[in-house]
């Protein structure tokens, strides 16, 4: 993997390349309800969201199968009950694990591989964006595009 890696010009990366910060990233408050969350997510079409708290820290990952299986298993509502459910009373099967500002390309690329996006925490743990997938496969192909075209000439 780290020859892979070494390749196409990662290893010596700083993560932050990839950040996306958090002023543009589309997040939840641990104190939202549930329709505010379904809201949220469908107007941003996310099938996942982070969420935090209110010290800016993160707290875990909804998807929209945490909430469907919710609504369907714990809850006969309409939308209009869902603004009472708060929706950290909403189980979440797993969350997107975090990784830390100064964390190294390897340990990224390793937790991307599972998850679609990456959320970013700092020392505090504070929330300050995240890395999406997309943007590190994207970077990677450009990269080996670029070499194999090198290659050719």
């Amino acid at each position: 993997m780290i020859e892979e890696v070494k390749k196409v010009g990662l290893i010596s990366m700083n993560i932050l390349f990839f950040l996306t910060p958090k002023s543009e990233v589309a997040y939840i408050n641990d104190t939202f309800t549930l329709r505010e969350t379904i809201e949220k997510m469908e107007y941003h079409r996310y099938t996942a969201i982070p969420m935090i708290n209110k010290a800016g820290e993160y707290i875990g990952t909804i998807t929209e199968g945490d909430l469907l299986w919710s609504i369907k298993n714990k809850y006969s509502l309409n939308l209009y009950e869902a603004e009472n459910v708060k929706i950290t009373d909403i189980p979440r099967r797993m969350d997107n694990e975090p990784v830390n500002v100064n964390c190294n390309i390897e340990d990224l690329i390793m937790t991307s591989m599972r998850q679609n996006f990456v959320p970013v925490i700092d020392d505090d743990d504070i929330f300050i964006g995240i890395i999406k997938r997309k943007d590190i496969i994207e970077y990677c192909f450009n990269k080996l595009k670029k070499q194999n075209k090198g290659e050719g000439q």
